[in-house]
């Protein structure tokens, strides 16, 4: 690796790895403990509230000896500590007002604490309130959603709202956070330490009084007691904070299971992960650290000096090829250019789910800028590319020129009708978002118009749906058609049942699937059968009209026509003038690389490339993916003259299909899966693949309510010529 002068030293891979994998601890796992402590902290005070509306006498007693209030009789008192208990729990579980309802909880909590000081578990809740209150409501609630808006409004003191939080958030978070590590490195410390010397912990009055748990000494013992005090140290001091609260909170765990007894271990753990997660703070040798590796390796941060006259890398498309791409050159000394027609990155393998009424079109896709605003050196550029002067090094959008350095072509694909273009108006495909809401109206529209319908010879032809193609798409698309049809719109038509459709799925090969086992072909024709799908294998569509189609001699009618047949590269080979397959697929070298252009790369289903044994590998998200990340690993080696990965080679794990509710098939690399368990590994990898937490959450609510209700609740008809008329 070449490193020149200070400001163009390059990262290293391990360096990036740890960069990467802090910020994503702080902005993806952080926010689940967040949660967590929620939900631990308001189920233990709501409890605690039930308690009191079951048996007051207590806490009328408390008030009236222990703690009684100025002018407010211990009846009304213990009304309202109650009403707290039983309403800021809910709150603050729900991430509505979380700040007042922490705040509320932390005064509860302070007067249990001053009644009971032996038990610790108040003083625990109350540091873990606190922290909830300065940092704010984190990403998973209410009011990381509504309250911006909120305090940007006109409502009285919302100003002064928004300022304060703003400053609790900036300036005491983390001090509080400092606080909050030394405090749990104190407590840790000195569990270790009353362990290791045999002592009797009630020597120590802060042990006395915040119920710090003594553990006898033996070998075992005294080994955890020392990891205790080293861990402890490391994390008072804040240097490897993150692993050292997260060992801490392991070896909490053991000290759990082999039954010492400590009821706010629990709450410790949290405040330990709480602290891996989220990061030492501002105020700790750790931060010290990161502010000299960033010094030193200014491609963390991407500064415009740095990049200044660094290489141009120019990204042709946005689909899961050219983000996996422009996400693996982040650290790279480079200046990264990401151009697409659209502004949002589609998640494909669900489409076929937004033609069917189960999602919205928001649920699939993800603004690109979205993805790429934490690629300090990557820029997004909205435009349709029309050529490339590959002589010139330079894309062109119109008449604007984006000169280029190394070119990485990732335009996708489109559909192909095997020379039957005609075919298109009649036989629309799914390829795009557009795709998918006009599919869903022809679909939605074909019922309604059946209902208005009193023929019935066209009620049967409208009710007629016909897909073409037996792959994944095909096969999941036949199944979703028959479930909307059979179960998502029971009850809701007079002179129709939409149960009595016919979908027809027309596959030309001798099955459907017929890239998995034969056994999990048979069982996916099986469940399609079972579904009510009328499966016909080995027969080609000749004739597609506005009326049905021409099947090996046999002409069908349907209102509906669906092609899940065949795709065709974009013109992205044409453009380079490079060898292409039939399909238009740029045929590319064991490096991904274009032939006769070494820096054109052609990636996703825009190249072809040989599995190693004389066949393309398949035009899917997980082969688009890791061609992304490898040509970005080839072009960072080539411009700091590292060391070049050897050619490129896609790991297979498998593949899904699923075809309805609790029916899927998945070949995990020999292992073949069917059934209910496949249907939901297939639910847990489409969401767990998805770009964007948002998403995420999105459709798992959606497939929440679908499964539980059978209701597809996103049933509109849109697009298509406007009307007039009421």
């Amino acid at each position: 690796m070449v490193t020149t002068t200070p400001n163009q030293r390059t990262t290293p891979p391990f360096v990036a790895w740890v960069d990467d994998a802090n910020s994503y601890a702080t902005r993806r796992l952080t926010p689940f403990v967040d949660i967590v402590i929620r939900i631990w902290l308001g189920l233990a005070f709501f409890r605690i509230g039930l308690l009191k509306t079951t048996d007051p006498e207590p806490t009328i007693w408390l008030f009236t000896f222990v703690q009684p209030i100025p002018g407010v009789s211990p009846e009304t008192a213990t009304a309202l500590l109650t009403g707290i208990e039983l309403a800021a729990p809910v709150l603050l579980i729900l991430g509505l007002a979380s700040r007042v309802a922490g705040v509320a909880l932390l005064l509860s909590a302070a007067l249990l604490h001053k009644a009971y000081p032996a038990v610790p578990d108040h003083l625990y809740a109350m540091i873990l309130l606190g922290f909830t209150i300065i940092r704010g409501p984190g990403r998973i609630s209410l009011d990381y959603k509504f309250l911006p808006s909120l305090l940007s409004s006109a409502l009285p003191l919302t100003g002064f709202a928004r300022r304060l939080g703003d400053f609790l958030t900036a300036y005491l978070g983390p001090v509080y956070q400092a606080l909050l590590r030394l405090w749990l490195a104190i407590v840790l410390g000195l569990i270790g330490y009353t362990a290791f010397a045999g002592m009797d912990p009630t020597h120590f009055s802060i042990v006395k009084r915040y119920g710090v748990s003594f553990m006898e000494p033996s070998g075992a013992m005294l080994l955890l007691a020392a990891a205790l005090i080293g861990f402890a140290v490391l994390l008072g001091l804040g240097v490897g904070t993150r692993i050292a609260a997260l060992l801490l909170s392991v070896l909490l765990c053991l000290i759990f299971v082999i039954g010492i007894e400590g009821s706010h271990y629990g709450l410790m753990i949290l405040g330990l992960l709480l602290i891996s997660f989220a990061g030492p703070s501002l105020y700790s040798a750790d931060h010290l650290l990161k502010l000299g590796v960033r010094r030193m390796f200014p491609g963390l941060d991407a500064d415009a000096n740095w990049l200044a006259d660094a290489p141009h890398i120019v990204i042709v498309g946005g689909g899961f090829a050219g983000i996996a791409a422009a996400t693996g050159l982040r650290h790279a000394r480079a200046r990264v250019t990401l151009i697409d027609r659209r502004n949002y990155h589609l998640f494909q393998p669900l489409l076929y789910q937004v033609a069917t009424a189960t999602l919205s079109p928001a649920d699939i896709a993800t603004p690109i800028r979205a993805l790429t605003r934490r690629i300090a050196n990557c820029r997004v550029v909205l435009g349709r590319v029309t050529d490339i002067d590959s002589d010139g090094r330079a894309v062109c959008i119109g008449d604007q020129r984006v000169p280029y350095d190394h070119l990485v072509l990732a335009t996708g694909a489109k559909h192909s009708y095997f020379g039957k273009d005609e075919w298109e108006p009649y036989a629309p495909g799914l390829k795009k978002i557009d795709d998918a809401t006009e599919v869903r109206r022809e679909i939605l529209l074909a019922f309604e118009t059946a209902e208005m319908s009193e023929d019935p010879i066209e009620r049967a032809r409208l009710m007629t749906f016909i897909i073409v193609g037996g792959g994944p798409t095909g096969v999941e698309l036949a199944g979703a058609i028959a479930e909307l049809a059979r179960q998502g719109m029971a009850d809701e038509f007079d002179a129709i049942d939409p149960a009595q459709s016919r979908i027809i799925l027309i596959q030309s090969a001798d099955r459907v699937l017929p890239a998995m086992p034969e056994r999990l072909s048979i069982k996916a024709r099986t469940a399609l059968e079972r579904l009510g799908v009328e499966v016909r294998t080995g027969g080609r569509v000749e004739e597609i009209d506005n009326t049905g189609v021409v099947v090996a001699g046999e002409r069908i009618d349907a209102g509906t026509v669906i092609w899940a047949a065949g795709v065709a590269a974009s013109a992205a080979g044409r453009w380079v003038g490079a060898e292409r397959d039939r399909a238009g697929r740029v045929i590319v070298n064991p490096n991904l690389s274009v032939s006769g252009c070494e820096n054109i790369y052609a990636i996703g289903d825009t190249s072809s490339c040989d599995n190693g044994s004389g066949a393309p590998l398949p035009g899917l998200a997980a082969v688009a993916k890791q061609q992304g990340q490898y040509v970005a690993k080839l072009i960072r080696a080539r411009i700091e003259d590292g060391r070049l990965p050897g050619p490129f080679q896609y790991r297979d794990y498998g593949s899904m299909a699923t075809i309805g509710r609790e029916k899927a098939v998945a070949d995990l690399r020999g292992l073949q899966l069917s059934g209910t368990f496949a249907w939901w590994l297939w639910s847990v990898v489409h969401v767990a693949f998805m770009a964007d937490a948002r998403n995420r959450l999105a459709v798992i609510l959606d497939w929440t309510w679908s499964y539980l209700t059978f209701s597809r609740r996103i049933r509109l008809i849109t697009g298509g010529p406007a009307e007039s008329g009421s």
